[in-house]
């Protein structure tokens, strides 16, 4: 989520493309003014129409979300992909609470397992071949979920992940009270070089990276050689 207004875009455009994105259903709108209010780290309303769009288009059946929140990125994943599990992982029990809550009103919630937990303890246990992951939690731990994940991604499946831009201060010189900026400036090109994935980062909301996965990996192949 952005932290202030976008410093990627003039304001002027800014504003040209929040008026473009069609009103938020009630719901929606509701959890925007709660994570507004209550300082919650959630998709801003163009990620969570991308998630929606590539959830849709990717006929994703099995879906992993890092970092839940209080269920927005969920919510859009879930009804972008109407028969899909999705699966969301988060530390917070009084934030997933407040998910489940908003996934029960909107219908969805028997088609979401929210589990509590780092994500890092977490997803070792998980079970499938996802076909869509998002990634929008700790931001020193990105390449450890992307080394985690990346294995039990199908190959033509998609990872999603926000924040890469980080208010702009990937961009700026290294500074030394800025993990998070230094971690993911690493991790952007971490991303963009990996073998197994063709990638972009999108100036989006906080910045966007886009990924699909082109080959299996080493350990899918029987390696490591």
């Amino acid at each position: 989520m952005k932290q202030s207004d976008s410093p990627i875009l003039r304001p002027e455009q800014e504003a040209y493309l929040e008026r473009l994105l069609p009103p938020r259903d009630p719901l929606l709108r509701e959890m925007e003014e709660r994570a507004a209010r209550e300082d919650v780290p959630v998709s801003d309303p163009e990620v969570g129409r991308l998630l929606s769009v590539l959830a849709r288009a990717t006929g994703a059946r099995l879906i992993l979300e890092i970092g839940t929140a209080i269920g927005y990125g969920t919510l859009c994943l879930a009804r972008g992909a109407p028969e899909a599990r999705v699966v969301s992982i988060d530390t917070d029990p009084a934030r997933l609470a407040t998910a489940r809550g908003y996934l029960e009103r909107a219908g969805v919630a028997g088609r979401v397992e929210l589990i509590e937990g780092p994500a890092l303890d977490v997803l070792h246990r998980l079970q499938g071949i996802f076909d869509l992951v998002y990634i929008d939690a700790v931001k020193t731990e990105y390449r450890r979920y992307l080394d985690q994940v990346l294995p039990r991604l199908r190959v033509g499946g998609m990872v999603v992940c926000d924040n890469l831009l980080w208010g702009g201060k990937v961009a700026a010189p290294p500074d030394e009270d800025d993990s998070n900026a230094d971690a993911l400036r690493a991790f952007n090109g971490y991303l963009m070089m990996h073998p197994q994935l063709q990638a972009v980062v999108l100036p989006l909301g906080d910045g966007l990276g886009v990924a699909t996965k082109t080959k299996p990996t080493i350990m899918e192949m029987g390696g490591p050689y």
